[in-house]
């Protein structure tokens, strides 16, 4: 990885949109500080698409949506994507999966997550699985003590003994039933909703993160960053990002917003 300040001034000046994860990149120790907030605001002041993509749940990622200053959020790992008409004042939804087949996966990952619980001591359902539509998160940090690795990767086994797909990022091991990713939904968003084919023009787009389920994304983009404490992961993060910046989580962020904003 190289330096943040390495991207090239021309890269920044004709960037047009701005990808991010939340949990320990725009958020440090949990909360969401004023720093990382107001760098999404003048982001989006200077006419870049800010986007989070997220492992967090469907009801945060519609407060997201109509409350942040973004202009969309791909949520649950690229399950759905939430958009924010403000003038018509109406949200939009997009899930991968018809309503009935939620409701069907749901049952399926209930008795999963049972086992989980029986197998992995100290593992726990996430705070926030209740507002989930269509995976199942496992608490490994996040309101419990830190499970040591090898409990993380039993957590991850038994899901995809199930047939699910597993993902780690820097708190929760999430689970779901079929083979979409962040980037998958990403792509979709992009073309729908702004027609812009991300696999043409993927150049003019950053995206920043820190844990293993961002994997396609830092392989994806070729101006992907990583906030500093992506290097805590090491070799669990199967394609790491082209940049790095000095500084970690929130204040990291902030650091990668002002290199794009200061060559505009």
């Amino acid at each position: 990885m190289r330096p943040i300040a390495e991207l090239g001034a021309d890269t920044r000046r004709s960037a047009q949109g701005f990808f991010c994860d939340i949990d320990d990149t725009l958020t440090t120790d949990g909360r969401l500080t004023a720093e990382a907030y107001a760098a999404m605001e003048r982001l989006q002041a200077a006419k870049l698409l800010v986007i989070p993509v997220t492992g967090r749940p469907a009801g945060w990622c519609d407060h997201i949506a109509r409350m942040w200053p973004v202009d969309a959020v791909v949520g649950e790992n690229g399950a759905f994507y939430f958009r924010y008409d403000r003038k018509q004042r109406r949200m939009q939804r997009r899930f991968v999966d018809s309503d009935a087949t939620r409701a069907q996966h749901r049952q399926r990952l209930d008795a999963v997550a049972a086992e989980i619980l029986r197998s992995v001591p100290g593992a726990a359902l996430a705070a926030d699985q209740r507002y989930r539509e269509t995976d199942l998160a496992v608490d490994f940090c996040e309101d419990v003590p830190r499970l040591a690795l090898g409990e993380i990767e039993r957590i991850a086994a038994i899901m995809r003994e199930h047939g699910l797909t597993a993902k780690v990022s820097s708190i929760h091991v999430n689970g779901w039933f079929g083979a979409y990713d962040k980037l998958t939904m990403t792509r979709r968003l992009m073309r729908e909703s702004y027609g812009v084919d991300l696999d043409s023009d993927r150049g003019r787009y950053v995206f920043i993160g820190d844990s293993p389920n961002d994997a396609p994304m830092f392989e994806y983009f070729p101006h992907a960053v990583g906030v500093a404490n992506v290097r805590e992961f090491g070799a669990r993060v199967e394609h790491m990002p082209a940049y790095v910046t000095v500084a970690s989580c929130g204040a990291g962020f902030r650091e990668a917003a002002d290199c794009i904003l200061a060559a505009r």
